[in-house]
């Protein structure tokens, strides 16, 4: 599927997804990412939603996003609640979400001027 998004100018936004892949900025990604409308992370991690570890999730609380959206591959999967526990204390919304819907909803919430973060893990 193609994603066409206006206001978006010189921010990271997803152009396209598929299965095994996803276009940010019409550069195809096909390994585990974080995307910031102005940053973009491609060695964050290489665990899967079942390995995340804390030192993953540490690097997503540090990244100053008011919410984070952790995609979980093709399709929803959480990772254990202890993981999840440090991002309420901290102020930051953390969304898990299949892949394709975390780059739909960043691409909304990015042109929208807000500080969102996506976190994808592929399969």
């Amino acid at each position: 599927m193609k994603l066409h998004l206006s206001n978006t100018a010189g921010l990271n936004i997803f152009t396209a997804y598929g299965d095994g892949y996803v276009a940010i900025n019409h550069q195809r990604h096909e390994s585990n990412v974080i995307v910031l409308p102005e940053s973009l992370y491609t060695d964050w991690t290489s665990a899967r939603v079942d390995s995340l570890g804390e030192a993953d999730m540490a690097k997503l609380l540090a990244l100053g996003s008011e919410i984070v959206l952790l995609g979980t591959g093709s399709r929803l999967r959480f990772p254990p609640g202890a993981l999840l526990r440090p991002f309420a204390p901290a102020g930051i919304g953390l969304e898990v979400m299949d892949l394709q819907a975390a780059c739909r909803t960043y691409n909304i919430l990015a042109a929208e001027g807000r500080k969102v973060a996506a976190a994808l893990l592929f399969d």
